[in-house]
């Protein structure tokens, strides 16, 4: 006999007979209408009583029953869950989720109630081995093939209604962000050639643009919602410029423009400090007003204080003919916070 074919006959032994446990008394000999279920080096575990009792089919039936409806539930779940424009969206998640977790529950407690085998008598291990009584257990197994049947059933139907709740449970990480198009984490509605407009959408000309003053501007044609669109456009001395490497020609006659959007903690940076007196005042600097980020534009938004950990991601810009402000590519980096976007120090 093959260990395979030895363990899975165990494991119908378990399903089919009824143990009884004897307390309070020694027995010296093992009656003849005794089974010997399994043998290990030190004991023998005797079932008593009726080896061919009759299965609880209503039992079984039950316990596939909750199951299945209890799958459907979780299944409900996940389908209200991807629908989210059903009235009274919360209720019917937590209704169909706690359903399913009620379900699972009553089946478990059926089956260990009705279906698992509560009696167990242990005798210590006798000087032969009775190979009249092993015998009748194998020829029980081959007797009890409907049985293997119906356990295949119960666990096949707890094995779908496991990864039916499984799925339910993961299906809220879904709301966290995009999960087979992570590249929609850094699309923006910036391309090469889309020009720069005001709130009103009247384009930016490069004439436009004062040293001192700070301006937002949008991408003309797109809406001005999306958290990649609004920018930050300044204007300072070339001179002045430290620009990170293989940004050369990123802000033609010192025209910067920087997502508008802090990488900390998402607000919009509408404070633009200015020296008013050079010899003392500080150099100009992008500030975010939540927690007071500050980034120096000349440096490609370096950051100089406050939790930010990067700078601001920068937009190159082309002057088009007729003197109107173009975007000249992408930004430099992904817009907005992360988890790595505070410093730690």
């Amino acid at each position: 006999m093959s260990v395979l074919r030895f363990l899975r006959r165990v494991l119908v032994l378990a399903l089919l007979l009824v143990l009884r446990r004897r307390r309070g008394r020694r027995q010296s000999a093992i009656p003849s209408e005794t089974l010997v279920g399994l043998h290990t080096p030190t004991h023998v575990y005797v079932y008593t009583g009726t080896p061919a009792r009759e299965p609880d089919l209503r039992a079984e039936l039950l316990v596939l029953v909750l199951l299945g409806v209890g799958t459907v539930c979780a299944v409900a779940f996940v389908v209200v869950h991807a629908l989210d424009r059903l009235p009274r969206q919360t209720q019917l998640l937590g209704l169909s989720l706690g359903l399913a977790f009620a379900l699972f529950a009553a089946a478990a407690i059926v089956f260990g109630t009705r279906l698992v085998a509560q009696d167990e008598h242990e005798e210590n291990y006798g000087p032969e081995e009775h190979e009249q009584d092993q015998a009748g257990v194998a020829h029980i197994l081959d007797e009890t093939g409907d049985r293997i049947t119906r356990k295949r059933l119960l666990k096949l139907a707890a094995g779908g209604a496991a990864g039916a709740l499984g799925v339910a449970l993961l299906t809220p990480a879904v709301s966290l962000g995009p999960v087979l198009d992570v590249g929609a984490l850094s699309r923006t509605p910036w391309r090469r050639g889309r020009g720069l407009v005001d709130r009103a959408g009247r384009p930016l000309r490069a004439d436009d643009i004062e040293i001192g003053t700070f301006y937002t501007a949008f991408p003309a044609g797109a809406s001005h919602d999306e958290i990649g669109s609004p920018l930050i456009v300044v204007r300072l001395e070339p001179a002045e410029l430290d620009l990170p490497p293989g940004r050369k020609g990123w802000a033609p006659e010192g025209i910067l423009a920087y997502s508008k959007i802090c990488t900390h903690a998402g607000c919009a940076i509408n404070l633009y400090r200015t020296p008013l007196f050079e010899p003392t005042a500080p150099r100009a600097a992008l500030v975010c007003p939540c927690h007071y980020s500050t980034f120096d534009p000349a440096r490609g938004a370096k950051v100089l204080f406050g939790p930010a950990g990067r700078p601001l991601p920068q937009l190159p810009l082309e002057i088009a003919s007729g003197g109107a402000l173009r975007a000249g590519g992408p930004f430099s980096g992904r817009i907005g916070p992360a988890w790595w976007g505070v410093r730690r120090s």
